[in-house]
């Protein structure tokens, strides 16, 4: 991931709600959500989620499809990872012991996951 990437990501989640919904498309995996259900989880009006969900996906981190007449959201994930990878490059100055919880950690998550 570019840093102009990065910078974009960062801003996007530096919103109290965007963070929010971001993780609700997280945990809901790849079925993702309907913009009504964020909303209401949300707390906040439809307009309002509809803002939060397009800035999302100005900065690339989260996608929406059509199904019916609903528009399902869903975290990009691709998009999560890159954002990871571009924190972690430089973290641990030849010291690997200063990665490996964050590593262990997601490869736990990774496993935990269940096969799409």
């Amino acid at each position: 991931m570019e840093e102009r990437q990065a910078l974009i990501a960062f801003g996007a989640l530096s919103q109290e709600t965007r963070l929010r919904i971001l993780r609700m498309l997280v945990v809901a995996g790849p079925d993702g959500m309907a913009a009504g259900a964020v909303a209401e989880r949300a707390e906040v009006s439809a307009s309002n989620v509809s803002f939060h969900l397009k800035e999302l996906e100005r900065a690339g981190l989260a996608s929406a499809r059509r199904d019916s007449r609903s528009i399902i959201y869903t975290a990009e994930f691709e998009a999560l990872s890159g954002l990871i990878r571009f924190l972690m490059e430089d973290c641990c100055s030849a010291r690997p012991e200063i990665c490996m919880p964050v590593a262990r950690a997601a490869a736990c998550c990774a496993a935990e996951q269940p096969p799409a």
